[in-house]
């Protein structure tokens, strides 16, 4: 960035064309003249060489004036620099990975679904920390809090039925997240849960790992994964080999509901691939980054250079007065 900070002062650049019609107009009425014993001399002398030599001093003024007037305007050059001053939302996602969230009516399965569409979220987080919970017949971390998100979604794509014992022990899972929120100092926490059953498993019910969401002031969002009716499943059999079974979705929606309004957050549901991207779109809304941007400028003055340079050209025009260029009286 480049400015003047005196930038009026250059206005005294249109007095210069002034100054030297004056000095030629003066020139101009003085009489001048010599007298020679002979014309020889003067014929010998280089025709023109005159007409502009004792010009130099005044074109040297002329620029030592420019420099000067530069100089006075003081020109500067700045930096640019911003201060971002932010509060970071801490979100921890828990993410089913029991049995069931092989079903695919959500292509390519509602697992895979989950996996892809929260590490899009993920991506687009900014300042935010966020941590992952896997739960399915227990419920352990995967990562804890943290501003890497490469390593949050490399761990999102490893997730896989059968790294945890079957079952859904959606209280745990909870109960695990809201844990890792705990000792935060962020001003909004936030758990992401989606899962596909109803719970079954662990010693931490749906409703109690809400209550201590909301003790702590933890805002928690559910997601409902998977159509209504039947699903279809595939299910390896030693004998046969990959088959396909269609089983009864067992969504407990009330429990999902009653977790997220204890809480101050909301229930969703995701009934499909693009559903299931909606709902992901309206938390990252509901949960932005409140951002304040501070600039500032930092200048260095430059007329240093500028006004050394217009000395040396004074001085310069001196010497030539005094020896070149001196004048006969």
């Amino acid at each position: 960035m480049f400015r003047f900070e005196a930038p009026f002062v250059l206005g005294l650049l249109a007095l210069l064309p002034l100054l030297f019609w004056l000095r030629h107009r003066s020139e101009s009425r003085r009489p001048n003249a010599l007298r020679f014993s002979a014309l020889g001399a003067v014929r010998e002398t280089e025709r023109g060489q005159s007409r502009w030599i004792h010009r130099i001093p005044w074109m040297i003024r002329g620029l030592v004036l420019v420099f000067f007037v530069v100089a006075l305007a003081r020109p500067q050059t700045g930096v640019t620099s911003e201060s971002i001053l932010t509060e970071g939302v801490d979100i921890i996602l828990a993410m089913d990975v029991s049995s069931s969230m092989l079903a695919e009516d959500l292509g390519p399965n509602r697992l895979e679904a989950a996996k892809e569409v929260a590490a899009t979220f993920v991506q687009g987080r900014r300042n935010d920390r966020i941590g992952l919970v896997a739960f399915a017949g227990e419920a352990y971390t995967q990562a804890p809090l943290t501003l890497d998100y490469g390593v949050i979604v490399s761990l999102l794509d490893e997730l896989a039925v059968g790294m945890i014992d079957d079952g859904t022990a959606v209280g745990m899972g909870l109960a695990t997240a809201v844990k890792r929120l705990q000792a935060s100092q962020a001003e909004s926490k936030v758990v992401v849960l989606l899962t596909d059953g109803r719970s079954n498993r662990g010693e931490i019910g749906p409703t109690t790992a809400a209550q201590m969401a909301q003790a702590l002031g933890v805002r928690v969002y559910t997601i409902g994964a998977g159509t209504q009716g039947t699903a279809r499943i595939p299910v390896d059999d030693p004998v046969v080999g990959r088959r396909y079974v269609n089983m009864r979705v067992d969504l407990d929606e009330p429990t999902l509901r009653e977790m997220a309004e204890l809480t101050g957050g909301r229930y969703f549901r995701a009934t499909d691939r693009q559903s299931l991207e909606s709902v992901f779109s309206e938390i990252d809304e509901l949960e932005t980054t409140e951002i304040q941007v501070e600039n500032f400028t930092q200048y260095a003055e430059r007329f240093p250079p500028i006004l050394a340079a217009g000395l040396f050209l004074l001085f310069f025009e001196i010497g030539l007065g005094q020896t070149v260029l001196r004048k006969l009286p």
